[in-house]
């Protein structure tokens, strides 16, 4: 078994939905599940996450459980269905009209968002499907925009639309989001990803609707835009998790700003300790070809150098070629990668309590004696949150708990291998199971050096670290 800090997060969609095929990307690397309600039903949904039950539950081989993460739609402006997608040529003129009568046709473009016509001026730019076509306004009237073509293409249903720099007026958590969220509380999915998040207030509706529902599902903010940058501190400390979602990013904000833009939210994630996921074209070139671009595994090997919890795969494994491959090439570059220090984002620049100092000083010792390990002994899974924080560099945290939602939820969590223990009441037996398993995990290696941090044992914090020797 192959050790990488960075978790792999794969979309799952026609090429990759059946229970074979999540076995072999569970094989190659693969911890957590995307179901991206963009596209999904709750039909397709229940059958994905049946099956990823399935396999949790019969493979004994499994240490660290497959984690489910629904990906809510969220306030998304698209265009109207085709039958066949249309050709756009440069230069052409078109009509964007939000009539309700209207679908896509030639001469006329539905667009599903009313304010359309008073948020965009003469002059501006309207990009669609992730910026591959885009328009120029010319004129507006009452329900129609009047706009040329820029960059043509072939424009198919139900396309995403993106107002470069203009304020969306639409909820930040929609009624659709409602009751695919409730959908998936009902499933025990271990985390919501909510999209199009703009500042800390978007949160507190989908903290609300799962206090109501008594879910521990970890919420995961997506940052698409300008103002969600422009708030991404008080983001941080809303959420659990953020995701650098670079396709709306590289449209709503600055292209060749947008490395510098992942760079600052991945600062941000780790001041406030919070979990890191990069998304969006990392193997893009893989949804035709065996192997990436030179690019994109040096893309994918800064991710990891600024220190990315997890990376996300969307239509590599939803609808390409070579799902499984993808999964290794990540799983590869990362195994090569992470022998190298990360660009310093350590979470004690703000270091703010005990246990968070515990933490940093449990990786520090483990540096400094070279151990093969950190033992996290936890219920809710924040011990090992706070040493993940200090990005131990290629030492990998075991984690010990008796929750088994916190053990599917460790499946973003940055550098842990996740076991499950019924009870943790007795700090010999849970000792005891912890060397069974790692003596298994190490195979023949002898005199095995690990440091134990667990307040579960430690009324204070004196006996909070320990060397264990093996």
């Amino acid at each position: 078994m192959t050790f990488t800090r960075s978790k792999i997060i794969c979309t799952v969609g026609p090429a990759t939905e059946s229970i074979t095929c999540l076995r072999k990307l569970h094989k190659a690397g693969m911890n957590v599940v995307r179901i991206n309600m963009s596209h999904a039903t709750h039909k397709s949904a229940k059958t994905v996450i049946d099956r990823i039950d399935k396999i949790n539950q019969s493979d004994a081989a499994i240490s660290s459980k497959i984690g489910i993460l629904l990906d809510t739609q969220g306030p998304e402006i698209r265009t109207g269905d085709t039958a066949m997608p249309i050709e756009l040529n440069v230069g052409d003129n078109v009509t964007l009209t939000i009539r309700d009568e209207i679908d896509v046709e030639t001469s006329s473009i539905k667009v599903n968002y009313k304010g359309l016509i008073h948020s965009v001026e003469v002059g501006s730019r309207i990009s669609v499907d992730n910026g591959l076509i885009n328009f120029k306004v010319l004129s507006k009237e009452s329900e129609t925009l009047k706009c040329k073509v820029l960059h043509g293409g072939k424009l198919g249903s139900k396309r995403h639309v993106n107002l470069p720099g203009v304020r969306v007026n639409m909820p930040s958590v929609t009624a659709k989001d409602i009751k695919d969220i409730k959908f998936g509380i009902k499933h025990n999915v271990d985390f919501i990803a909510a999209s199009f998040v703009r500042s800390a207030k978007d949160l507190e509706i989908l903290h609300e609707v799962l206090k109501e529902n008594k879910s521990e599902a970890k919420i995961v903010a997506k940052i698409e835009n300008q103002e969600g940058l422009d708030n991404i501190d008080e983001i941080c400390q809303s959420a659990w998790g953020v995701m650098v979602a670079r396709g709306d990013l590289g449209i709503e904000t600055s292209l060749t700003d947008l490395p510098n833009i992942q760079r600052k939210i991945m600062y941000s994630c780790a001041k406030w300790g919070k979990r890191s996921i990069v998304a969006t074209h990392l193997l893009e070139s893989m949804i035709k070809n065996p192997t990436p671009t030179r690019a994109e595994v040096t893309d994918i090997a800064n991710a990891i150098y600024e220190g990315a919890d997890a990376l996300m795969l969307s239509g590599e494994t939803s609808i390409g070629r070579y799902p499984i491959d993808c999964v290794e090439f990540i799983k590869s570059i990362s195994s090569k990668t992470e022998k190298f220090k990360t660009l310093g984002y350590e979470r004690n620049l703000i270091t703010s309590s005990d246990w968070e100092y515990i933490a940093v000083a449990a990786k520090n010792l483990a540096e400094s004696i070279n151990a093969d390990g950190i033992i996290a002994v936890t219920r809710t899974g924040a011990t090992a949150n706070f040493i993940s924080n200090a990005k131990p560099n290629g030492i990998p945290i075991f984690t010990f708990t008796n929750n088994k939602n916190t053990l599917k939820q460790l499946s973003l969590v940055g550098s842990s291998l996740a076991f499950y223990i019924p009870r943790l009441n007795n700090h010999e037996k849970t000792l005891k199971k912890a060397e069974s398993v790692l003596k298994t995990y190490y195979k023949k290696k002898q005199n095995l050096k690990f440091i134990m941090v667990s307040g579960i044992f430690s009324e204070d914090h004196s006996e909070a670290i320990q060397i264990i020797n093996f």
